[in-house]
């Protein structure tokens, strides 16, 4: 396992536990989260408040399928459970593109599309 894809697995381990920092360790300090579709933030402060976004409950569960590397990306894909405030449990795919500046993630672009 390479050194990046290290980062990837203690960044999604500190989001299997809601670990903060852990998750903000991987990170630059400038870093972009696209969630397609729903929001982008820009910095550490304002990728730390969608960590445990409001609307949800608990950590998710996140379950790796794939992991691919290329030049400064690592794409990880799998299946994930989470608790909506609201709606109650769900189920999604997910497909995260980390883009990395040295060794630390600088965005990362997620794509997640829910199941049934």
């Amino acid at each position: 396992m390479s050194n990046r894809q290290q980062t990837v697995q203690r960044y999604l381990d500190g989001f299997r536990s809601s670990d903060h920092e852990a998750i903000l360790d991987c990170l630059t300090e400038d870093v972009v989260w696209k969630l397609h579709g729903m929001r982008t933030t820009r910095g550490k402060a304002e990728f730390d408040t969608e960590i445990e976004n409001p609307a949800f409950e608990g950590s998710p569960l996140l379950e790796v399928e794939r992991v691919l590397e290329a030049d400064d990306a690592v794409v990880v894909t799998g299946i994930g459970r989470g608790h909506h405030r609201e709606t109650g449990s769900f189920r999604f795919a997910y497909s995260d593109l980390f883009t990395f500046q040295r060794d630390l993630i600088a965005q990362v672009d997620s794509y997640i599309v829910p199941l049934g």
